[in-house]
């Protein structure tokens, strides 16, 4: 698990960069002043409503799954306003540039306590049904920790939602075609293989390795946390990637993907088939290509020019059309 001490160390680097950059401003005073006043209304108004959610955090502790969800809209809040700071960075004084990302660093680990104190730690567990329970045997084995995901939402969705979980080399598909289904979480995969047939609102990919996962239309968002040397070929109205590493990525999205702390991840167009995956687009939304699967926000690079962690796969490097029509004998299905 990486050292809490680890992460704030980083962040101060992030900051100590951001403090020392050249400063590259409107030329006119007036027209700066009136940048750095726009952006402080604006970020003021946005973390006063990020405290207002936090503070109603304790009202809905009877209500798990609202809680839940309640924690991935401030997750999303706060993401919103770290990007509101990096992409005002250059034309703010470097003193805000610093009190702005201590303000969004601050909040993240509010959320994280309060997320701790509500939804305890201890009740998280991947498991296999005994076939026989030993009433001394109380204890519950636990799987290799891995560094835990910075976006709350992805493991309490990885935890609680339906999905495929704790599999080494197995072809997993799920199928829901004509009904569309709430969140699906995919997590603790090895060499494994993922078709995701139909339509769900959400999906949450959690600590996946040596992996591919097609995936249908998303109407909602895809959290992808903790991934490596995988292929993901996805539709979706967002897309976020946070510690993902050597990993390739075929999408669709409305919005510009969002990549955090990743690195050697690559972009190429969505290419997916299966019978029907046509009429799943259109009724998604996703029916039209957007063009957003090589415009990539990278929110630790704060500069201007091309992130390093992330590039446009080349044509002569991608897949061809996949299709996931047809299931082989001994695929796990749901």
């Amino acid at each position: 698990m990486e050292d809490e001490t680890e992460k704030q160390k980083k962040h101060l680097a992030m900051v100590e960069r951001l403090s020392k950059r050249p400063q590259s401003r409107p030329t006119n005073a007036e027209s700066s002043a009136e940048s750095t006043s726009s952006f402080l209304s604006r970020f003021s108004e946005l973390k006063t409503s990020i405290d207002f959610q936090l503070h109603q955090s304790q009202s809905l502790s009877s209500d798990p799954p609202n809680l839940k969800l309640h924690f991935q809209n401030i997750s999303q809040s706060i993401s919103d306003l770290e990007k509101l700071v990096a992409q005002n960075s250059y034309l703010l004084p470097s003193y805000d540039v610093r009190t702005s990302l201590k303000t969004v660093s601050d909040l993240k680990l509010s959320l994280q306590n309060i997320t701790n104190q509500l939804i305890p730690k201890t009740k998280f567990s991947f498991k296999n049904k005994p076939t026989k329970k030993d009433p001394k045997d109380t204890a519950i084995p636990q799987p290799k920790q891995l560094p835990q995901p910075s976006i709350p939402g992805t493991r309490l969705a990885a935890r609680e939602s339906p999905g495929f979980r704790n599999k080494v080399g197995e072809v997993l598909v799920a199928e829901f075609r004509g009904s569309e289904v709430g969140e699906f979480a995919v997590s603790d995969l090895d060499s494994c293989e993922v078709r995701i047939i139909g339509s769900v609102r959400a999906l949450f990919v959690h600590r996946l390795k040596n992996s591919r996962v097609y995936v249908g239309p998303v109407t909602g968002s895809v959290l992808i946390e903790e991934a490596e040397d995988c292929v993901f070929v996805m539709a979706s109205h967002q897309i976020r990637i946070h510690s993902a590493r050597k990993s390739d990525f075929y999408l669709r999205v409305r919005s510009k993907p969002i990549i955090e702390d990743s690195n050697g991840v690559r972009f190429a167009p969505y290419c997916l088939s299966y019978r029907g995956i046509e009429e799943d687009l259109r009724g998604a939304g996703l029916d039209a290509e957007s063009g957003n699967w090589e415009n990539v926000d990278d929110f630790r690079w704060l500069r201007a020019v091309q992130s390093p962690n992330w590039s446009v796969l080349p044509e002569s490097e991608r897949v061809g059309i996949i299709d996931i029509s047809n299931l082989k004998n001994g695929d796990e299905e749901i």
